[in-house]
């Protein structure tokens, strides 16, 4: 909680210095916008970025809380699987067409989770929840249009400081002085939430939800390697096969950008 909290708040006021006072011109007209629209579109577009807010924010504190009490396989685990569910949320809710091998990689995904909950029902629920949330968040950004993404980013993390802000008094977070803290938690919200959440924002703008989702992928595998190397998390044979199923998903999922990449690579040559 006290990650989240202050997380939360340095990704605020550095976004809030960068919208109010160096973007100042575009955050007008983003109000200047705000107040053409009539009331029934300008109710819905704001409605998105609340939900968006609570999504998101339940997304962090899911994965904080996984990666520091459950394991951090389980935290990679969801992260494996998000693309894979926001591309079904995609075909679902933004009637984004999916090809018959994509199909064939989400059958697959699901089998892998299913695979992994015969013994490991705790990790599977958290890593679903996390990844479920992360799909949502993304689908409900789709659908934010006409607004510039950091100042989206910016309400975003203020609605959710007003929602994190009273739990951390109720669970009673204190205040630090620790000065290598608070360089963590400054790297934490520049690099690891403002510059990723603002990509991610940005790059939603004219490509595919299921494509964006492509990208998530360096997060697990690299959340993998420092789960076996650095704090010496043990596998399972059950875990190893469902961890295999789920990359021949990815595989087959994106066989259309690999396949793209070697295409282009042999022309090179």
């Amino acid at each position: 909680m006290q990650i989240l909290v202050f997380r939360i708040l340095c990704s605020l006021i550095i976004t809030i210095i960068i919208s109010l006072v160096i973007r100042k011109k575009v955050f007008k007209k983003d109000v200047e916008y705000l107040e053409s629209l009539d009331k029934k579109e300008r109710n819905k577009l704001l409605l998105r970025i609340f939900y968006s807010s609570l999504i998101v924010t339940a997304n962090w504190f899911s994965f904080i809380y996984v990666i520091n009490h459950v394991s951090v396989q389980a935290g990679a685990f969801a992260y494996m699987v998000c693309p894979i569910i926001t591309a079904v949320f995609a075909f679902i809710f933004l009637k984004e067409k999916l090809s018959t091998i994509k199909w064939v990689s989400i059958a697959l995904c699901f089998l892998s989770i299913a695979f992994l909950s015969l013994g490991f029902v705790t990790e599977v629920i958290y890593s679903v929840i996390i990844a479920v949330l992360y799909a949502a968040y993304l689908m409900l950004q789709k659908r934010i249009e006409g607004l510039d993404k950091l100042n989206v980013l910016m309400l975003q993390l203020l609605i959710s400081s007003v929602f994190v802000i009273p739990i951390a008094g109720i669970e009673h977070v204190t205040f630090t002085s620790d000065v290598n803290f608070w360089m963590q938690i400054v790297i934490i919200s520049i690099f690891f939430t403002i510059i990723p959440l603002f990509l991610s924002l940005y790059a939603l703008i004219g490509m595919p939800s299921s494509t964006m989702g492509i990208l998530i992928y360096i997060n697990p595998i690299v959340a993998f390697i420092v789960a076996f190397f650095y704090f010496d998390e043990s596998s399972t044979v059950q875990k190893m096969i469902a961890y295999f199923i789920l990359l021949i998903s990815v595989i087959l999922f994106n066989y259309s950008f690999i396949r793209g990449m070697f295409s282009i690579q042999i022309r090179e040559k």
